[in-house]
């Protein structure tokens, strides 16, 4: 960073001016908003966390506290691009359904627990990387979901029939 951005950053932070991130271009009219249920904490979020082409700073905050590791209570930022594939899903399905949460950020020890209980949980996981989440969408079965998901092409989606979520993470493009 040179002297001039520190400098500009600097007086935004003193003013209390927010440097917005732009959202992709699919994505840059109106509000985006998106609603959480977590199935092993009970908890809600109802969130705006874009509006008119910019991510709202404070709603990825609460994003991030609210899909914390629930086992260690460890935050970790949420990448957005997870809340657009989220946000994009109900678009296409034509829905504005609550998405069931199972698991967002993963801290590395209990991505380790985890794997020593399940084969199906990967070493270097996008979730301790803030960068996927396992979902349900209230309403839709979840294999039109994945089918929604994969056809996005934003990321990877895995389907798992048998507990019956889909993984969403803002990887490369892959399915499983």
């Amino acid at each position: 960073m040179n002297r001039r951005t520190f400098l500009k950053l600097s007086l935004q932070a003193a003013v209390g001016i927010t440097v917005l991130q732009t959202v992709p271009a699919w994505a840059s009219s109106g509000e985006r908003s998106l609603s959480f249920y977590h199935t092993h904490t009970g908890e809600h979020l109802d969130v705006t966390f874009a509006r008119w082409g910019k991510y709202d700073p404070r709603a990825l905050e609460s994003v991030n506290a609210y899909l914390r590791d629930f086992r260690t209570g460890e935050e970790h930022r949420i990448d957005p691009g997870v809340l657009d594939i989220l946000w994009k899903i109900q678009q296409e399905m034509g829905c504005r359904g609550t998405y069931e949460v199972i698991s967002g950020y993963r801290s590395p020890a209990t991505n380790q627990a985890l794997r020593r209980k399940s084969k199906g949980v990967a070493k270097h996981s996008m979730h301790m990387l803030g960068k996927a989440i396992d979902i349900r969408l209230s309403g839709q079965h979840t294999c039109q979901i994945r089918d929604c998901a994969i056809a996005l092409k934003g990321g990877g989606v895995g389907y798992y029939a048998k507990s019956d979520f889909v993984h969403i993470d803002t990887g490369r493009v892959r399915t499983w």
